[in-house]
């Protein structure tokens, strides 16, 4: 019996392993954000500085160990064996939900994942053993610490309120100062102002650093321990701090040094302190909870696990120091490697980057109302402003002469390092706040909404954008909340299975995991594949290879269609569902890829010569016609794969094989096309349309031929509707083709002239 629970222990320190893993991918944005924005530094620099913060972080790191443990529910009232399953079954929810989190780039917190776990895994085993043991207290309430579930959902809602409005009220008052062109006014209040964001800071990092380390508890010569004079003296600390940091910023600058660099990345190794020495245990606390209530229960001679209760659990108990190294380093290497952490930082800096671009999320009615407002309210705000103050604001927050030089570099940052600075200073403090009142503010939250916060106020959420920026920041807070009922629902279903089911259960359950962690890491490698495709087609194209990047990517995409062609009246020919399945997903890769270039046009056309508005119409036509191109093949494969799916009768042996001359010839016709753009030779062009006029010849033909079937009931309905439509979608598909490649040639002679 003993063996079989420490393979128990030893499968939560795994799954701690994995949690680490997913859990830093998750909560990386949180101090990577403002510096891979900013593009403050190296992304080797920014990462080192990073692994440093979490490395002194996680030796400071016992906080959430006592929520594991006792914070939630009360562990007297369970068994060892009742534990058990309940540690699980949260780790395992735990680890799903973070990892579907990832798989779709969404932040979500770490803190509420558990805790709403614990809770939800809690309530469900007290649950059970009410109704199956009649000795056991009967009060549900009496098993669970609401109160801590309360706090954090108190926390929820106040940092997504306070964290946005104040990000956003310094960030105004910040560019108010700095303006976009913030070079010269630096020189003269610069020093002063990175002084007090330093000191802000250093704060940040005594007050969160010195919490639940093993240095809090020291004693002072006044009695008083060191966290609490720390707090007590906080004035003084600041104020020396303060002196401190300007004078010596402000000899940096009079040597010429970008002393916001400095700032933001010791920011950033403030946040990456603060992660570890808070979220870490998030990841490892449940297991160490667990090993704890395996050794208490191993020392007490392992008798019956369904009798000995775990009253152990509520003293304190001190985390070993190589627990938490060991911890730290699988978080640095996840961090450099991690490919849904880079995913979930593109998220965040999608929502907050001042240029306009293709935007992640769509619309909707909540976000259509809030900007209505919003420009209301600001028309008249405009209205009641006199003229001299409104000109003044103008010249304050004008983008202009920002944007022209973005314009010249080959990777711009997505803000600037103002706004990064705020956005650390600002978090900073504000957990520092939410830390000395004990009020439960999550660093995702905190950090989240004062970037979204300062974004708005720096005018990065236009009026082509703010629409869609907005619509992004309610679907992940809405991720918040659906974190909370996730876990909580899940943890309580895995909890009550396992318990029940015993070990067979945990078998099954570990098994399913697996499993589905398996299809999360499938659907992110597809993805991955796509979104590097896209990123190859859009990657910041020179001056000099605009016609031959963009040569390329029509090139790429005809090549693309003639395989998704030959692939779908294979499949119709051979009736398989997985290959049309294939296909349908490659025709929404390619839909992408098209939305993608014709969303980014302006870039492109900013990079064309000034005096060329033809050659920038034609190219925009290009784009146009690759998109028609894309959707031909949307109004094909999506209804052929519905057909059968819905086991609807094949097609016949005639309608197959005028299928495949059609596909024979349009093969021909493509690969003719993809010579021409090739060379960019454009002389055959007579000779496409011959192809064409053939192609859309035989097309008729048996569109007839078709009807001629119908009328004798040689073949269905649905039959007719599914043949007719691929006739009728190969049919614009050469319409567009051919228009696709008179606007390419067009676009070639306009570039030689």
């Amino acid at each position: 019996m003993e063996n079989i629970y420490l393979i128990l222990v030893i499968i939560l320190f795994a799954l701690a392993i994995s949690d680490l893993i997913v859990g830093v991918s998750n909560d990386a944005v949180n101090f990577l954000n403002s510096a891979i924005g900013s593009k403050t530094a190296s992304f080797k620099v920014i990462m080192a500085v990073a692994s440093v913060g979490i490395f002194v972080g996680a030796t400071y790191s016992t906080g959430m160990m006592e929520v594991a443990r006792k914070g939630i529910f009360h562990p007297e009232l369970f068994n060892f064996q009742e534990i058990m399953a309940l540690f699980l079954a949260v780790m395992i929810t735990n680890i799903l939900l973070l990892d579907l989190f990832n798989t779709f780039g969404l932040p979500t917190s770490t803190t509420v994942s558990i805790v709403f776990g614990l809770l939800g895994a809690a309530v469900g085993i007290a649950w059970l053993k009410i109704h199956i043991d009649p000795t056991a207290n009967q009060e549900l309430s009496n098993y669970i610490n609401s109160g801590k579930a309360l706090q954090i959902i108190f926390g929820i809602l106040l940092s997504v309120v306070v964290a946005f409005t104040v990000g956003a009220i310094v960030q105004w008052l910040s560019r108010w100062l700095f303006s976009f062109n913030y070079t010269k006014r630096f020189k003269y209040f610069g020093s002063l102002w990175g002084g007090i964001a330093i000191t802000s800071i250093t704060y940040f990092i005594i007050l969160k650093g010195l919490k639940g380390s093993p240095y809090a508890s020291h004693i002072m010569s006044d009695g008083t321990t060191l966290f609490h004079w720390a707090q007590n003296n906080a004035i003084n600390i600041l104020s020396v701090s303060l002196l401190i940091w300007t004078v010596i910023l402000q000899i940096l600058l009079f040597l010429k040094v970008n002393i916001l660099k400095i700032i933001v990345l010791t920011g950033t190794f403030a946040l990456a302190l603060a992660f570890a020495g808070n979220d870490l245990v998030n990841f490892i606390g449940v297991p160490l909870a667990g090993f704890n209530a395996f050794n208490y229960w191993s020392a007490a001679g392992a008798p019956d696990p369904a009798i000995y209760d775990m009253a152990a659990l509520t003293g304190k108990v001190p985390t070993e120091i190589y627990i938490l190294v060991i911890a730290s380093l699988v978080m640095v290497v996840t961090l450099l490697v991690s490919k849904k952490a880079k995913k979930v930082i593109k998220t965040s800096l999608d929502l907050s980057r001042q240029d306009e671009g293709e935007e992640k999320f769509g619309s909707s009615m909540m976000a259509r109302n809030l900007v209505g407002v919003a420009i209301k309210t600001g028309e008249t705000i405009d209205y009641i402003i006199p003229s001299f103050i409104k000109k003044s604001l103008t010249k304050q927050f004008d983008t202009q002469l920002m944007k022209k030089e973005l314009a010249k570099q080959q990777d711009p940052p997505v803000f600037d390092m103002i706004r990064a600075t705020v956005n650390l200073v600002v978090a900073s403090i504000l957990i520092s706040i939410g830390t000395s009142f004990k009020l439960p503010l999550s660093t995702t939250y905190v950090t989240f909404m004062v970037a979204m916060g300062t974004s708005l106020a720096d005018k990065a959420w236009g009026r082509e954008s703010a629409v869609y920026r907005i619509t992004g920041v309610l679907s992940v807070i809405g991720g918040w909340f659906f974190t909370a009922l996730s876990a909580f629902t899940a943890a309580f279903i895995v909890a009550i299975i396992i318990s029940w089911g015993s070990f067979y259960a945990i078998v099954v359950v570990l098994l399913l995991s697996l499993y589905l962690m398996y299809k999360f890491h499938i659907t992110t490698k597809i993805k991955e594949e796509r979104e590097e495709n896209i990123s190859r087609m859009n990657e910041n194209i020179k001056d000099e290879n605009i016609l031959e990047q963009c040569t390329n990517n029509v090139h790429d995409t005809l090549y693309s269609v003639s395989d998704i062609y030959e692939n779908l009246i294979i499949g119709i020919d051979t009736r398989d569902k997985k290959r049309l399945k294939e296909v349908t997903n490659e025709v929404k890769v390619l839909n992408i890829q098209a939305k993608t270039l014709k969303d980014n046009v302006y870039k492109v056309l900013k990079k064309l010569r000034k005096d060329s508005v033809s050659q920038s119409h034609h190219y925009a036509q290009v784009l146009d016609y690759l998109r028609e191109t894309a959707h031909c093949f949307t109004y094909m494969s999506s209804p052929t794969l519905e057909y059968f799916e819905n086991y609807h009768t094949p097609l016949i042996d005639v309608q197959i094989n005028e299928l495949k001359k059609v596909s024979r010839k349009f093969k021909i016709f493509n690969k003719f096309i993809l010579s021409m753009i090739e060379n960019s030779s454009f002389s055959q062009m007579d000779e496409a349309l011959d192809q064409q006029e053939s192609l859309l010849a035989l097309i008729e033909t048996y569109r007839k031929t078709q009807m001629k079937r119908l009328k004798h009931e040689e073949v269905g309905a649905k039959n007719s509707m599914l043949f007719l439509g691929l006739l009728h979608e190969t049919k614009n598909l050469m319409l567009h083709i051919i228009n696709l490649t008179k606007a390419q040639r067009d676009f070639v002679n306009n570039a030689d002239n």
